[in-house]
């Protein structure tokens, strides 16, 4: 072969999506590619004109501008262009311009069909462009995977398959053995005017009726149990195992607004249970020492793991590890009631930051704080809320969520406040945004509460939102807040890499990746008065309430999920390395499609942050 032949050859091997050719395509492609040299100003072609190339950049660089001269993308060495032109009859819909001297290979159209025909990895590459193949590879990788993680994935309201099993009070017992025997069902749900009352189950008619000697003539209503525990339709699988595993029942009514959709059993988890993490949860509300949880806990990382492994969504992922978190939280506030009796007024125990969002990744850094009904009184009730605190942040340290380092935690009377000092703060940060109130912002206004009087925190949350919701100034402030992360691309769309120390040669997955769309879906949900906390779900809600276009939010749901699972892969390879995990990758660590990938997400964000600045600041 020529010389010149083996270096396009060459050159092409190591640049993706042509990795992705066999040996014997490789050899015989250079002989079909044209060499072109563009000197600086060259247009390649203008919008209308006819395209017959794949253009691919060997050296220089190319601009390529909408028909209003709007910039689009600047692309450099490996990168192609001219596609979409090709796949729309060869008609060109922007003006391509070389803006260094270059150096470019020219494919023909007829060879690059034969390619994408007769290799289905080239063509995918190809197929859509951007944030739709960003997309594309995300829904493959998910669809993958959706067995093993049934639990994280299943939605109750998909699975309730039959109509709910109901009765009315006021029949016999005996009625009520029959109707469960007819509809081969362990349990009942009581209703009267279609909303739930109770629920009687196989195990009430054993312990209340037969083993008691009752009367089968006796009304429902005097053996079951009232008011019981639910859980709404919109959760997940997961979630119901959590609270059955709280509350040590088998049977959860589950309700659609306040309509009776079914019931979930602990046959319904078994069915799905498919991984260990199941038993895990399931172990955390049997544990009565600190140690015990802290046995627990150090499962975690593996479960990680095996999920990434697994092929499980980032968003599946912080899922099950903030409800981890959850769990043993509650768990040492249940310990520290048993140990310091019923608490003297009413609170509400809340967690900020990635575990309110349900984004956490691995075990880190405790994040909470306590509101308390506005009857506390420091004189009378101060020393059982320090202890609680106390004992609940001791045993979350000593499980590994080690002690917040500025200081975020219940333990801190700043941060153990009745609900009218809450107020008085947030009140504060809306009306004087300055650096500190910001930054403060941007850690409380991701909030939740996991335990107590759910009243306080929501009285708190609807405040916040009458006082920010289309406050135009505030959220100016926040936009610009939200601009402060960049994603690490270069103006050639290359990585803009952290130089020198400890991390050199890397970006940071975290901080320049993942914050800035968790920064975006914060603003659109302050500006539009969301409740939602998690960052997919404040995106899909602004898209309801007209704050961003659909496209906007499906492109950002598929960085945010990219990114993310981008990191944890690599968090994964490091614990199996035994290396402490971090948010630190190196480009050379990357695959070419991982790195291509990556790119278009970075990207994505760029647009949306460009947006963004343009509608609030």
């Amino acid at each position: 072969m020529d010389i010149e032949l083996i270096e396009i050859r060459d050159f092409l091997k190591v640049h993706h999506p042509f990795d992705l050719l066999p040996e014997e395509a490789l050899e015989t492609l250079p002989t079909t590619i044209e060499v072109r040299y563009a000197r600086r100003g060259t247009v390649m072609f203008e919008p209308g004109d006819d395209n017959k190339f794949l253009w691919v950049v060997r050296t220089g660089a190319v601009e390529t501008l909408d028909p209003d001269g709007n910039l689009l993308a600047r692309l450099s060495e490996g990168e192609c262009f001219g596609v979409r032109a090709i796949l729309r009859g060869g008609v060109a819909v922007n003006r391509c311009e070389a803006i260094e001297d270059s150096l470019l290979y020219l494919l023909p159209v007829a060879e690059f069909d034969r390619l994408r025909k007769e290799y289905p990895q080239f063509a995918y590459f190809f197929a859509p462009m951007g944030g739709d193949r960003l997309r594309s590879a995300r829904e493959h990788a998910e669809a993958s995977t959706e067995d093993a993680i049934g639990l994280m994935s299943t939605k109750l309201s998909d699975m309730l398959k039959r109509d709910p099993v109901t009765i009315a009070p006021d029949v016999t017992i005996q009625q009520a053995a029959k109707a469960m025997s007819e509809k081969g069902v362990s349990c009942l749900l009581v209703t009267e005017n279609e909303k739930l009352s109770g629920i009687v189950t196989d195990k009430d008619l054993r312990k209340r009726v037969v083993a008691e000697g009752l009367a089968y003539d006796t009304r429902l209503s005097q053996i079951m149990t009232f008011d019981p525990i639910h859980i709404d339709a919109d959760e997940y699988l997961f979630d119901a195992l959590l609270v059955m595993s709280r509350n040590n029942i088998r049977h959860l009514p589950v309700l659609d607004g306040e309509k009776v959709a079914g019931v979930v059993t602990t046959t319904n988890i078994v069915q799905k249970q498919t991984t260990s993490m199941v038993y895990l949860v399931g172990d955390i509300y049997k544990r009565n020492t600190v140690a015990g949880l802290k046995d627990v806990v150090k499962q975690v990382p593996n479960m990680v793991m095996n999920l990434v492994d697994g092929g499980a969504t980032a968003h599946n992922i912080g899922h099950v590890v903030s409800t981890v978190t959850d769990a043993i939280a509650t768990r040492l506030i249940q310990m520290a009631e048993e140990k310091l009796g019923p608490a003297p007024v009413p609170f509400a125990w809340i967690v900020v930051g990635s575990e309110a969002r349900h984004e956490q990744t691995a075990i880190s850094d405790q994040d909470n704080g306590l509101i308390l009904d506005d009857t506390y009184d420091e004189a009378q009730h101060g020393d059982y809320f320090r202890e609680l605190a106390k004992f609940v942040s001791d045993g979350l340290n000593e499980c590994g969520y080690v002690y917040c380092p500025g200081d975020v935690m219940a333990t801190n009377d700043k941060w153990r406040q009745p609900l009218v000092g809450w107020k008085n703060y947030f009140a504060k940060w809306i009306d004087a945004p300055e650096p500190e109130a910001l930054m403060l912002s941007s850690i409380f206004f991701d909030m939740r509460s996991i335990y107590g009087d759910e009243r306080l925190y929501a009285e708190l949350r609807d405040f916040v939102l009458k006082k920010s919701t289309g406050n135009r100034i505030f959220l100016s402030f926040m936009a610009g807040n939200a601009l402060t992360h960049q994603p690490p691309l270069g103006f050639f769309k290359n990585f803009v890499l952290i130089r020198g120390g400890e991390h050199d040669h890397t970006f940071d997955l975290k901080h320049n990746g993942v914050v800035p769309i968790i920064d975006l879906a914060r603003t659109y949900s302050l500006d539009a008065g969301l409740t939602e906390v998690n960052t997919k779900d404040r995106l899909k809600a602004a898209v309801e309430k007209k704050i961003i276009s659909k496209d906007g939010s499906d492109d950002l749901l598929d960085a945010l999920e990219f990114i993310s699972i981008t990191r944890l892969r690599h968090q994964a390879q490091q614990i199996r390395n035994g290396e402490k995990a971090d948010n630190f990758m190196a480009p050379e660590n990357m695959s070419h499609f991982e790195r291509n990938h990556l790119k278009d997400a970075f990207n994505v964000v760029k647009t949306m942050q460009s947006a963004l600045a343009t509608a609030y600041t």
